[in-house]
């Protein structure tokens, strides 16, 4: 059975446009292709920690299978988080771009995941190529909202965007290289531009269902 991992970063419930277009891609992939388990995870609510001190020190302590009981303990949630993803075959991201880059709490689920020893590897012996992914395999697609326009490749505010395209670089350095994003702008402007963006969201979403 396929699993989905489906990341909702948006802070707003019923008017976020980017939780929306996801749950309905979910529903739609399960009518589509039957035997699918979706997981979600909450980012965007303020549940997920920015990373402490104790993290750190438990991250890159120089022996992994004997840290002691609280650098452990502080290693909880990411190991939540790393398990999950690695059980997932696809990842989902639902999230806005704010000021040019992603919400807090989905920056928080980054960096409680992308961790040395679990999703990739330091090989300072190798400085040419120091870095070896380990999330390997997997698909992920972001559905992002924009208020702007423009901000796509080649767009007049593309050089803006640290929002998607600072997601696949991410995603990429862990092994998900595999990422298609699927993007609605205008949301500032409304009126038709925002409609027509959105409806071709829609489609898009449509399309990605039958064999995402």
């Amino acid at each position: 059975m396929k699993r989905i991992l489906a990341l909702q970063a948006s802070p707003r419930n019923e008017r976020s446009h980017s939780r929306r277009l996801v749950e309905a891609f979910l529903q739609a992939s399960v009518a589509e292709q039957g035997e699918i388990e979706v997981v979600r995870r909450e980012v965007g609510q303020g549940n997920l920690p920015a990373v402490s001190e104790d993290w750190i020190a438990a991250a890159f302590h120089p022996e992994p299978t004997n840290r002691p009981a609280p650098l452990q303990a502080a290693l909880a949630l990411s190991d939540e988080l790393v398990d999950e993803l690695f059980a997932a075959d696809r990842l989902v991201i639902a999230t806005p771009m704010y000021n040019f880059g992603i919400p807090s709490g989905l920056k928080a689920w980054v960096d409680q995941v992308v961790r040395i020893g679990r999703t990739f590897d330091f090989l300072p012996d190798d400085p040419a190529s120091p870095y070896r992914p380990k999330v390997l395999g997997k698909r992920a697609l972001i559905v992002t909202t924009r208020g702007d326009r423009g901000y796509g490749p080649g767009g007049p505010n593309a050089h803006l965007n640290h929002a998607d395209v600072y997601l696949r670089d991410v995603l990429g350095f862990i092994g998900i290289r595999d990422v298609t994003v699927v993007a609605v702008e205008n949301d500032e402007f409304g009126g038709l531009a925002f409609a027509d963006s959105y409806r071709a969201a829609e489609r898009a979403l449509a399309q990605l269902a039958q064999d995402f």
